[in-house]
């Protein structure tokens, strides 16, 4: 409880200090006149001269209050869209009727808009601001503003990271008419799937949704401070900006460290200066005391330096929040003051359903932050965007590391007017953020393209590091690699690249925890992996009524009717749950293996929440409020991620009783300490919490590193009777850290079935006769035999789905697992839990999907597949039924071949065939034989 109150003081100390720097403000929140300018035809009308009819709030969007056009066909979305089946397929015809239009592949706006609007007030300038330089700050515009101040034009401004700003030079105390023009249009080229832009996550907003405000400063201000923290010596180079109106005058610079509550910490420094030198940069070292505490993940210490500067009389202050911490590189790690560090991050793509627009309240950013520290997580990457300014004060105060970009997402180096923007951007967001010690990483954007990239991007990250030496950079999230950047972003270190679908060592090797990534990262920088997992889970329809906002889930009430349609509709939180664990084991592949990877740097998952854009990317464990599906807690995800993890290299998952179980312990341990005096145990338990074997390693130290070997667990598994599931479970004696994975051991020797029914491999008229006869019929297709258009041509495999069909054309594998009732009796002696663990991975790749459509509404398989939410047909790898007057049982999975080295295939085989020869083998659903038939290729 302490520390969530430190938390929020820190939260709400850092807010008040910068929203209450400047000395004499006037609030401009409120009502404003309001015109949309669809043909843009408003300059040449000179609107800035007229009085607008309609109104506004500012600050706000002018889609969220209901500005706009009806989404439609020909609605002009920023960003692309791959699959373009909602436009001409059959089954997307009702949702493309005018008043009921619904896309699929991402959140729907109410209102949609793309062009000029004009917003207009009326503002008071008071005696006492006469002959003053006045600012009019816009803080988190989209996208380009141009201000007219009584019909003059003031200026024009295009940033989409920092606050826009224009300077109102001798405005005469008073009535004035401020006209702001916004244009949202794609100008300069970003990218339109730039999160920065795009329809796919935010909206492409039109608005002004941060501080609207007018501040008034003396002849001589202060423009900027940076401070360069020196952590060593525990001092700080200061750098502060001059700026004033041309008037020459002599002043005073004073310094002083403080705490965030204002006592100060050493002596003040003072200097004087002429402003005779144009806008002169003043540099002062500010001494702090040896009991300083330093800024970390661990130990979010924050500090302030005050900064007065005193000319003829006027005084201008201004307070900047910074922690003292050094982030750079050593080796292939990275070091935050000296100790490494491991990055453990995800993505925040401009998620924010309810406003369309990012959140510029703090509270949100603290759940947000929050979540993720909850879940194991240290890091956030800003793809293809920089959040505002309350994102970096709270991460301050929360102890996140953060990467920003600059916005794009887009062809960069051939010359365009881009080029010169991202240098320009990059240059407004160092100076706007730059002294925030949660920024510590800085990419140009996300997987550019363009020929001259290699060398463009050199350049760029060159500049960065002349001039700003706070954090590390990079060229880009992705590629490409650079030789003078501080590390590598690149996707290769990950189970799924995007391109080996069913070939990934999830789906093309037997289940194992032994692999890594030693052989793929650089040994010359840190390394990062790219956006890793994008596993998928079926959609949570419970979730579209919380979409109450400006974008609402109509893909998910696609989706939903698809599966109702189906009559699968009651099925739909069991799908949620069934493939949410899967989708959670892959992620712990993913993260684990990264964790066993010697020297790595760190990750950055696609995503802890979930992604709605480019086709519905549902590759979260949370929902996009960053609230949980139901079916992993924080508590449980963060076993195999957080700051220390115990890891265990099994060669394989799926044992037989007349093995040897063997596992290699080992620890990744980056917590603010080294661990001493460590003691690891581990422990063999059933279902029921028995325990089976256990044992321990002592460890004298665990250092600030990961693949600490502590030793080897092997135990003869001849005492394991009948199929069971097993549990190893690997702790640090005296902490909260342990770790945990299922395991299968199987009867290396089968108990004869006397009474078994008549097998077949292929579908004959001999089937239907003994069928016919009253007799039991176990079918065994193998892969290969079921129709293409009965399921044959469904890619099947272990993993989840990759980010979505949708996007990737059709990229396998289209399935989401299995789900199952675990204690059906075909199911009972192969011990499982309802839905796809390892033990299921030889089953699933080697089989055929079985749709189900024809078949009667109310039937349903032992065995569901789940299918893609695009398709929601009804899949099955096994059922039963009743034909004529026998009984069937039909499996697409091979349980023929090789069962000699395929120990769960058998034990599957064995479990149905143990059922069949029992009572309980009673199937209560009939079918029509020709139905059956159907299924099968004839060969």
């Amino acid at each position: 409880m302490k520390a969530v109150k430190y938390f929020i003081a820190m939260i709400l100390t850092g807010f008040c200090l910068y929203s209450c720097q400047a000395p004499k403000t006037i609030n401009l929140s409120g009502e404003w006149g309001f015109a949309l300018d669809s043909k843009d035809e408003g300059i040449d009308k000179q609107w800035y001269n007229t009085s607008l009819s309609d109104k506004i709030h500012l600050p706000g969007s002018l889609q969220e209050q209901g500005y706009g056009f009806d989404v439609d066909v020909h609605t002009p979305w920023t960003g692309t869209i791959v699959d373009k089946a909602w436009y001409i397929a059959p089954e997307y015809a009702k949702y493309r009727e005018k008043g009921n239009a619904k896309v699929p592949f991402w959140l729907n706006p109410d209102k949609h808009y793309v062009g000029v609007a004009w917003y207009q007030r009326e503002i008071q300038i008071p005696g006492n601001w006469k002959g003053k330089s006045v600012w009019l700050e816009l803080e988190r515009t989209h996208w380009e503003t141009t201000l007219f101040v009584d019909g003059n034009e003031v200026g024009h401004l295009h940033s989409l990271s920092t606050p826009h700003r224009y300077t109102l030079k001798d405005l005469a105390p008073g009535k004035h008419t401020v006209t702001l023009r916004v244009d949202n249009r794609v100008h300069i080229p970003v990218g339109i799937n730039a999160h920065s832009v795009s329809d796919h996550t935010q909206s492409n907003w039109n608005g002004v949704v941060g501080n609207l405000s007018l501040t008034t400063k003396p002849a001589i201000y202060i423009d900027d401070v940076q401070v360069y923290p020196d952590v060593q010596y525990k001092k700080a180079e200061v750098r502060v900006h001059l700026k004033g109106d041309g008037t020459p005058g002599k002043g005073t610079l004073s310094l002083q460290l403080e705490t965030l509550t204002g006592e100060g910490i050493g002596a003040p420094v003072s200097m004087d200066f002429d402003m005779q030198k144009h806008n002169p940069e003043l540099t002062a070292v500010v001494e702090g005391a040896d009991n300083l505490l330093l800024w970390s993940e661990y130990h979010p210490n924050l500090y302030r330096i005050k900064t007065t500067v005193k000319v003829k009389g006027e005084s201008d202050i201004r307070y900047t929040q910074f922690g003292f911490r050094e982030f750079k590189k050593a080796g292939t790690r990275f070091q935050v003051n000296g100790q490494p560090i491991f990055l453990r991050g995800t993505l925040e793509c401009c998620i924010f359903p309810l406003t369309g627009y990012p959140a510029m309240d703090k509270s949100y950013w603290a759940k947000i932050y929050g979540t993720a520290k909850s879940f194991g997580l240290n890091h956030l990457r800003f793809h293809s965007w920089c959040p505002p300014e309350v994102a970096f004060s709270v991460a301050d105060s929360m102890g996140v590391y953060l990467q920003i970009e600059c916005a794009t997402w887009a062809t960069v180096g051939d010359g365009t007017p881009l080029d010169q923007w991202i240098y320009e951007e990059s240059d407004r967001i160092l100076k706007e953020y730059g002294n925030h010690p949660s920024f510590c990483m800085l990419a140009s954007g996300n997987e550019p393209h363009g020929k001259n990239q290699v060398a463009y991007l050199s350049t760029l990250v060159e500049h960065w590091k002349q001039n700003d030496n706070r954090r590390v950079y990079t060229s880009a999230a992705c590629w490409p690699y650079v030789e003078n950047a501080d590390y590598w972003s690149t996707l290769n270190p990950r189970i799924e690249t995007g391109g080996g679908g069913l070939k990934n060592v999830l789906n093309a090797q037997p289940p194992r925890t032994d692999y890594d990534w030693r052989e793929i990262i650089r040994k010359d920088m840190p390394t990062v992996s790219h956006e890793i997992g994008q596993w998928c889970v079926y959609p949570n329809f419970e979730e579209i009524k919380k979409y109450t906002g400006v974008l609402k889930a109509k893909n998910f009430e696609i989706f939903r009717d698809m599966l109702e349609e189906s009559h699968l509709g009651d099925l739909s939180k069991a799908f949620l749950f069934a493939s949410g664990k899967l989708q959670t084991l892959c992620y712990k592949a993913e993260i684990e293996a990264a964790f066993r990877t010697p020297g790595f740097a760190g990750f950055q998952l696609l995503d802890l929440h979930d992604f709605p854009g480019q086709g519905s990317a549902l590759v979260g464990v949370l929902d996009p409020f960053w609230d949980t599906k139901g079916y992993v807690t924080g508590e449980e995800y963060s076993r195999f991620c957080n700051q220390t993890v115990p890891l265990a290299r099994f060669p394989k998952m799926v044992w037989e009783n007349n093995e040897i179980l063997k596992a290699a312990v080992e620890v990744a341990h980056f917590g603010d300490q080294p661990l001493t005096g460590a003691t690891v145990t581990w422990t063999l338990t059933d279902g029921k919490g028995g325990l089976l074997g256990k044992g321990s390693f002592a460890k004298e130290t665990i250092p600030l590193d990961n693949c600490t070997e502590v030793g080897n667990i092997e135990l003869p598994l001849r005492f394991v009777e009948g199929a069971k599931q097993l549990t190893v479970s690997v702790a640090i004696e005296g902490t909260s850290f342990q770790n945990q994975w299922n395991i299968w051991v199987y009867p290396a020797k089968k108990e004869v079935i006397n009474s078994q029914p008549f097998i077949a491999v292929k579908w004959s008229d001999a089937i239907i006769d003994r069928l016919n006869k009253g007799e039991s019929v176990l079918l065994m297709s193998p892969k290969g035999s079921i129709r293409p258009e009965k399921g044959g041509n469904i890619p099947v495999t272990f993993s989840s789905i990759f980010w979505n069909t949708a996007w990737f054309s059709n990229h396998a594998p289209h399935t989401l697992g299995i789900y199952c009732d675990p204690k059906h009796p075909a199911l009972g002696s192969f011990p499982n839990e309802g839905f796809s663990d390892y033990q299921w991975w030889d089953i699933v790749s080697n089989c055929d999907a079985i749709a189900m459509q024809d078949f009667p509404a109310d039937f349903r398989p032992v065995v569901h597949l789940i299918d893609d939410w695009f398709k929601n047909r009804k899949l099955g790898i096994l059922f039963e039924a009743k034909v004529g007057n026998g009984k069937l049982m039909v499996c697409s999975a091979d349980l023929q071949n090789d069962l000699s080295h395929r120990p769960a295939a058998a034990q599957f085989r064995q479990s149905i065939l143990e059922y069949m020869a029992s009572a309980n083998f009673k199937p209560a659903q009939e079918l029509d034989p020709q139905l059956i038939k159907n299924l099968f290729s004839q060969r």
